[in-house]
């Protein structure tokens, strides 16, 4: 009986020493975040949506907040009321970038924003 007991405790400490982690070490900091892509959608039903959701300042500021060589893309989907056939009639603009070039990206939202606004008054 008692060598019975003394082989269930070596089994048991055995397994227990090999189960230990050593790799612990080399998990590292886990609180840093980075942020490789940043795509922003923003969706609308009228050109009236479109002046009082975005400006082209408020992307400024996002880009102003990313790092270095981040990729960027924008979309702005604008909703138009049902067809004809019943189904919903919209249209996409999207734009990517980069966010070593701002004021290119910059210049493209506001063309953006132009074309869509253009869309609903037509």
């Amino acid at each position: 009986m008692f060598k019975n007991v003394l082989t269930c405790l070596a089994l048991v400490l055995v397994t227990l020493g090999f189960s230990q982690n050593p790799q612990n070490e080399k998990i590292g900091n886990l609180s840093q975040t980075k942020i490789t892509n940043l795509e922003v959608v923003v969706t609308v039903d009228s050109a009236k949506d479109i002046e009082k959701t975005f400006k082209v300042e408020d992307i400024k500021e996002i880009l102003n907040a990313s790092d270095p060589n981040e990729e960027i893309s924008f979309s702005l989907v604008c909703n138009r009321t049902k067809m004809s056939n019943g189904k919903k009639a919209t249209m996409t603009y999207k734009i990517e970038g980069n966010s070593n070039e701002p004021e290119e990206f910059l210049s493209l939202v506001s063309k953006l924003r132009s074309s869509a606004i253009k869309y609903y008054n037509n």
